[in-house]
């Protein structure tokens, strides 16, 4: 009774705030030059003269998001060259220990938001269709003598049930590097099950209770409100839906950590000067990382949107922290 006391009192908190948003903004409706779709909701909460973090430096809330664009505008075609070079390829098993964890099964459908270049949704299509020849193995082991009974009640399953589709759908707001994903799905020749969109992760251009499983790798940091972008993400999944996180967080073992903030500072910007011709652009990468909340405190925002049973993974010794939650 207490829980569920806690979590009315933070839905209707939630709600008093989006309707504050619409009451500033003037009329209800959409705000003007809004390019989503119909079933987008537009939040037009004036950002007024309040600031906030671009790195260690501080801008205005409205000129955050132009800024992050152009980081990623900049980066987007030696975004996966700098990746390898900057982790020495461990972001590949981190991302492989999301897709692990998740354990996606045939016929669910994923959101990746921030997305641009493609990883997870590969790792997601190739992770479901292993699962589906898994599958029909099994099935194929158990039906290698069958009674005519067996074989009419599996062709009427097969009949009733069809086949299960799974898809993914890449979100981001960056159209460089959507571009560049797109290239990448085109040499892999990955297209079925493959949607692009751009869109803000505060404002998902997509109707409620619509996805199986959100991801956001890598992404939530570079958001202006993080808060904002957890709600949406808990109004675009199904009930029963997954939140999943891969961020940059807290190293727990102190060596560890001085070594890792010596390379991080002095390493990365040098890196990407050297391989993308942009040291600022990674400058502001590394800086971002030490504004982003530890694991206990992002944990905390994960659950004040309004998730369930969530919990952290610690990789490489915290300085990747995968978080997950559940919508009820």
């Amino acid at each position: 009774m207490a829980a569920s006391m806690r979590l009315l009192f933070r839905r209707v908190i939630r709600l008093s705030h989006r309707n504050v948003n619409v009451t500033a903004a003037g009329a209800p409706g959409r705000p003007a030059g809004c390019w989503e779709p119909p079933s987008c909701r537009c939040f037009s909460e004036a950002a007024g003269d309040r600031s906030t973090h671009f790195g260690f430096e501080t801008v205005p809330e409205t000129e955050k998001a132009k800024r992050v664009y152009k980081v990623f505008e900049n980066v987007a075609q030696k975004y996966d060259t700098m990746n390898d070079a900057m982790s020495l390829g461990v972001h590949r098993l981190w991302k492989d220990t999301l897709l692990h964890v998740m354990h996606p099964q045939p016929g669910v459908r994923l959101l990746d938001v921030a997305g641009g270049t493609g990883d997870i949704a590969f790792r997601f299509l190739e992770y479901v269709r292993f699962q589906q020849e898994r599958q029909k193995r099994r099935a194929a082991r158990s039906m290698q003598a069958p009674s005519w009974q067996d074989i009419s009640n599996n062709y009427s399953t097969e009949e009733e049930e069809g086949p299960q589709e799974s898809r993914a759908v890449v979100c981001d707001i960056n159209k460089e590097m959507l571009r560049v994903g797109k290239q990448k799905a085109d040499g892999l020749g990955i297209s079925a099950g493959l949607s692009w969109v751009v869109g803000d992760a505060e404002e998902l251009p997509f109707d409620d209770d619509q996805f199986d499983i959100y991801t956001i790798a890598f992404g939530i940091r570079n958001v202006t409100h993080i808060d904002q972008a957890l709600q949406e993400a808990l109004r675009v999944l199904k009930p029963g839906g997954r939140f999943m996180c891969l961020e940059f967080s807290k190293v727990t073992n102190p060596l560890l950590a001085r070594l890792y903030d010596a390379y991080s500072f002095q390493m990365i910007p040098v890196l990407g000067e050297v391989i993308a011709g942009d040291w600022k652009s990674y400058q502001y990468l590394v800086e971002s990382i030490r504004k982003f909340p530890d694991q206990e405190e992002f944990k905390g925002m994960i659950e004040d949107a309004g998730f369930y049973s969530v919990k952290y993974y610690n990789l490489t010794g915290g300085v990747v922290a995968l978080h997950s939650g559940f919508k009820l």
